[in-house]
């Protein structure tokens, strides 16, 4: 009103329909528009038209209330706009997301395979956000909207009277989580000790239904079935075996995770003497899916992913941001742990204890989840091929030569085209990145492409030599400059007969 803010609606909200009130005095804004110019002829001759008529506040008031009291009050205070964090935004909009999708699907919760990552611990989080959100509004309105959809996801529906004074609504955000959200760590004989107690921590933490569960089994019967079949058994790298067998030993443990995932969505359910099913959340982000880091129907493959559009140093700030507002300090250590998949065997250490990961999400990747982030705003946003990118990039990554940034380009341009048709097939997401490489509704591209780049590799190849020769050409002219007694003369001085500018516009020489 006259350029103040009186009232906001909360932008992130489980409630359907949202409604805010404020008492305008229309007099004030007659009196404002007449002190500017403009806006005061037209109200002049908008009076002349159309003539205003008064109504007595008092009839819609109560004949006994005659004091002035009574008589609703213009609202004065300003409201400062709310404007959310980055962080807060990317636990916020999901959190709603997920709530909408939960409840309009009839599903009674999710299943979230927690790896004691940061991207599975994001995905938790973000879930008990939503519990917060949902409990609060239960409690504030035990038998509104989001009260009743809480109970009839919790199987928790109940015959409620007008005048009964207490319906089931969760006590707290932990009540529900336990009720809504599954979690469970699935590790192999390659997953380390420290990940099972991050998971287990965070779970209690935020109080969901936590198992732990040892997929080794299922594991060696698929590869048992491969031995009697072909009567070979494949090896990790670390002994002996080849890339290929390397690589097909990872993902059989991913994809069996996925089954697994599945499987325990559609019967804890009946485990805990309740009706309905479990929606199953992917965890990987929107660098991953850009790069093509993941195994094809692996634990990426779910019903939900709500980071799916999300960059990993974004949920990483998330993490941390969490930790204060929540009371979480586990997510402290997971933002702070380097990301690994842990799907090859553990290096083993000389001395007492459990050997430590040496496989780390960045270098098998082979470029930095920061440098993930430009290209995926290069070439969404920006719509850059190879040649666009790198001239771009060899700008902006001003401390890399053209080579090293060549490179780089080139891996990215390479992975990105031979794992495209992964994106086909991803979890819908929760949209939140202008670059979110979502086949289905957001990256419209091809996903079949010459993965060598031919003519756009040879053209940054001749950028990069055209830059080295350049560099040759300019370090040659350069030639050494002695400097020996130096006679003042005024704005310049004379050494040996070479004219040289004045001392304090020179560098300074060593004596």
């Amino acid at each position: 009103v006259n350029g103040r803010v009186v009232v906001q609606a909360e932008q992130f909200d489980v409630r359907d329909v949202q409604v805010v009130t404020a008492t305008v005095d229309l007099e004030e804004v007659r009196s404002y528009r007449a002190s500017m110019p403009s806006f005061g002829i037209q109200s002049a001759n908008l009076a002349r038209e159309h003539p205003r008529n008064f109504v007595s506040c008092a009839t819609s008031l109560s004949a006994t209330k005659t004091s002035t009291s009574s008589f609703p009050h213009p609202t004065i205070a300003q409201v400062h706009p709310k404007i959310h964090l980055p962080e807060e935004e990317c636990c916020f909009g999901p959190a709603c997301w997920l709530w909408d999708f939960l409840r309009r699907s009839g599903g009674s919760g999710f299943f979230l395979p927690l790896s004691g990552g940061a991207d599975s611990s994001a995905v938790a989080t973000i879930v008990s956000s939503m519990c917060h959100m949902v409990a609060t509004a239960s409690k504030a309105d035990p038998f509104g909207e989001v009260a009743n959809e809480c109970r009839r996801v919790c199987r928790m529906q109940e015959t409620i009277d007008v005048d009964s004074v207490s319906p089931w609504i969760p006590t707290d955000h932990r009540d529900l989580a336990n009720r809504i959200l599954h979690t469970a760590f699935m590790g192999t004989s390659n997953s380390s000790s420290v990940t099972n107690s991050r998971a287990a921590r965070l779970a209690e933490s935020i109080g969901s239904y936590h198992l732990s569960i040892n997929i080794d089994a299922i594991v060696d019967a698929v590869l048992c079935v491969f031995q009697i079949t072909t009567g070979k058994m494949p090896q990790f790298q670390s002994s002996g075996g080849t890339l290929g067998e390397d690589l097909a030993l990872q993902n059989i443990q991913a994809r069996i995770r996925m089954v697994t995932a599945y499987m325990f969505a559609q019967l804890l359910p009946w485990v805990r003497g309740t009706n309905g099913f479990l929606l199953v959340l992917g965890s990987a982000n929107v660098d991953e899916g850009l790069r093509g880091y993941m195994t094809k129907y692996d634990c990426s493959s779910a019903d939900l992913n709500p980071i799916g559009a999300i960059s990993k140093l974004d949920l990483k700030r998330m993490l941390v941001w969490a930790r204060i507002e929540y009371d979480m300090p586990i997510l402290e250590e997971i933002a702070s742990a380097p990301p690994t998949a842990e799907l090859r065997p553990i290096v083993a250490t000389d001395g007492e204890g459990e050997g430590e990961h040496t496989q780390t999400d960045e270098d098998d990747m082979g470029m930095t989840y920061e440098e993930l982030g430009h290209f995926g705003r290069l070439r969404k946003l920006s719509r850059c091929g190879p040649v666009s990118m790198f001239r771009k990039l060899r700008v902006t990554w001003s401390h890399l030569s053209s080579d090293q940034v060549a490179k780089k380009v080139k891996r990215f341009f390479y992975y990105y085209s031979v794992n495209r048709h992964k994106m086909c097939t991803i979890t819908p997401a929760y949209h939140a990145e202008g670059y979110s490489p979502d086949d289905n509704r957001f990256d419209l591209r091809q996903f079949l492409y010459n993965t060598r780049w031919t003519r756009q590799f040879a053209m940054i190849d001749n950028l990069v030599r055209k830059d080295e020769q350049n560099v040759t050409v300019a370090s040659s002219n350069i030639k050494p400059l002695s400097i020996g007694r130096v006679k003042s003369t005024g704005s310049s001085s004379i050494a040996n007969g070479t004219l040289l500018p004045h001392p304090s516009a020179a560098v300074a020489s060593s004596s």
